[in-house]
């Protein structure tokens, strides 16, 4: 039970958090305008992960996507994330059946098709530790319960005490494929938990990449990157953040174009790179040093 089946994770990610009764039609053009894969959870204090489905069922229906070209991860999250009055498990059951209940309510959610029985999911994430190791644990033994049949794969986010991540690592017979952090200052960036992500082949997810790096879309490595390849700025940053390793970024754009745009930019810093290695060389040198 060790090892599950690889599954690719695109670089960029669609993220759907706080997008109330607008979910459905934002995920159905994120998908029809390049997208490829899709972040949600069972929150609906923050996420309406049912609209989340209804948006890949209609991005489906053209016939241009198949699921099995889709990444869709969502989160288990506990009640300490919950709106009382509003989450998908019971307030008084054990972890192990808000984790089941949860789990259940996701598959129904995010089914492709009318039928429940085909549905799964690509990656199901620890929305945050539990107050306690033994609480994290019984969640994590009940997530693996579910893999590899109806859930592919097991992440965890908000983790930024390497020690916590390494004790998670050392437990979990199924291993941690993701890591989905906030990527700002105050944190380092991460770089210490980035490292053992990479080491052991772990996914490191950044988000709020944009909003608490102000400074890091004005540096002279953004700047030179974009002009460079005639990219946006975001673009810019998300490519260099991406360069940091094994990682992949959140991407929660409301502009349908941005959407295309982001997309078709990612391709062309990509190609850029693969023709001007020594430039994209030095400009990345310059930004990793901005994250000391």
């Amino acid at each position: 039970m060790a090892a599950t089946k690889a599954v690719k994770i695109p670089s960029l990610i669609y993220g759907t958090a706080w997008k109330k009764e607008k979910t459905q039609e934002l995920v159905k053009q994120a998908l029809l305008n390049g997208f490829t894969a899709v972040d949600t959870a069972a929150q609906p204090k923050h996420y309406q992960e049912d609209l989340v489905g209804a948006g890949i069922r209609d991005a489906l229906k053209g016939g241009q996507l198949k699921r099995e070209d889709l990444y869709i991860q969502t989160k288990f999250t506990s009640v300490h994330g919950q709106d009382p009055k509003n989450m998908p498990h019971d307030l008084k059951a054990t972890i192990t059946e808000q984790v089941n209940a949860s789990v259940a309510s996701s598959l129904k959610n995010l089914r492709h098709t009318g039928n429940f029985a085909d549905s799964y999911i690509d990656c199901l994430v620890l929305h945050s530790p539990f107050p306690s190791i033994s609480q994290t644990q019984e969640a994590w033994r009940a997530m693996e319960s579910h893999v590899p049949h109806v859930v592919r794969t097991l992440g965890i986010s908000n983790t930024y005490q390497l020690s916590a991540l390494k004790e998670l690592y050392s437990f979990a017979k199924v291993k941690p494929s993701v890591l989905q952090n906030r990527f700002y200052q105050d944190e380092g960036y991460d770089r210490n938990i980035r490292a053992f992500c990479k080491e052991k082949g772990i996914k490191y997810q950044s988000f709020w990449t944009l909003t608490a790096n102000p400074h890091l879309l004005r540096s002279e490595p953004v700047n030179i990157i974009a002009k460079e390849t005639g990219v946006t700025k975001p673009v810019a940053l998300y490519a260099l953040v991406i360069g940091l390793g094994d990682a992949s970024v959140l991407n929660g754009t409301t502009n349908r174009q941005r959407m295309a745009e982001d997309i078709a930019g990612m391709q062309a810093v990509e190609k850029w790179k693969a023709a001007n290695g020594s430039a994209w060389a030095h400009s990345f040198k310059a930004f990793d040093a901005l994250l000391d």
